[in-house]
């Protein structure tokens, strides 16, 4: 499990607490806050609110280290896109009832943490930012994201990667590699369902079970059925079974040198 300082933003939903009185500490530790962003301006700075009146600005420039426009500023719809989130930010600047803060500052850390640091295998915290049809976009710390491809998300095949994750799932991925040069991180989640040994454990011939039907496709050898999310079996084609239908299943074989299990719609 990632035991370094980088934790996904929300990802235990605490505002840090800021005032006159620990305000210099934050800065002169360096340490990375967390608050939740309450408005943005015509000019896309972005203002939290602390206690006792204290209002905190993260400037249009210090909100984003990675997607930024050929003039150095990150996206208008990035910054509006931040309100009533959280996000992670350090303390550049402290003037009275105002303090400056810098989102830039975290992320940029984050991500050269990824490029040095962060090791292939390595299973890390994250929270699914974004669904597209492809994979599911998983943040695991200062903003940084990686991508798990839909083929990662299960052995059993899957037509969407909503059938696994929901945004603001909080979840455990694995690294599988790693672009030293961009940061750029492919991640994997299949691995927090076991393997096909340990799946096939908890199955015996005989048993009469669930099932979901996966592949239905007349040129294949027969239908897929999940048992398990990194447990699949086949049964003869037959008509009238759909995709993503529940069903059940009796196993006539588990084949554990093939690991192939044999099945019978009931």
């Amino acid at each position: 499990m990632n035991t370094l300082k980088f934790k996904p933003e929300g990802w235990n939903n605490e505002i840090t607490k800021v005032d006159e009185k620990n305000v210099y500490d934050y800065m002169k530790n360096n340490e990375i806050l967390q608050g939740l962003v309450k408005s943005c301006d015509k000019d896309y700075n972005l203002y939290i609110s602390f206690e006792h009146g204290i209002t905190g600005i993260i400037p249009r420039q210090e909100i984003e280290a990675i997607h930024l426009e050929e003039g150095g500023l990150p996206k208008s719809n990035l910054c509006t896109g931040k309100v009533h989130k959280f996000v992670q930010f350090k303390i550049k600047e402290a003037k009275e009832n105002q303090i400056i803060l810098s989102r830039k500052e975290v992320q940029q850390e984050a991500l050269n943490w990824v490029k040095e640091d962060l090791q292939e295998g390595t299973k890390v915290t994250g929270i699914v930012k974004n669904i597209r049809p492809y994979g599911a976009f998983i943040e695991i710390g200062g903003g940084v994201v990686g991508l798990v491809h839909i083929e990662d998300l299960s052995i059993a095949r899957i037509k969407s990667p909503e059938e696994r994750l929901k945004i603001g799932q909080k979840v455990d991925v694995v690294v599988k590699s790693i672009n030293r040069e961009t940061g750029q991180a492919i991640l994997s989640y299949k691995e927090n369902f076991g393997s096909w040994e340990e799946n096939a454990k908890k199955f015996s011939s005989g048993m009469k079970v669930k099932g979901i039907v996966r592949e239905t496709e007349k040129n294949k050898n027969g239908i897929f059925i999940e048992l398990a999310p990194n447990l699949v079996g086949m049964t003869e084609y037959q008509e009238g079974l759909n995709y993503g239908q529940k069903i059940d299943v009796y196993i006539k074989k588990i084949d554990t040198q093939k690991r192939k299990i044999k099945l019978s719609v009931i």
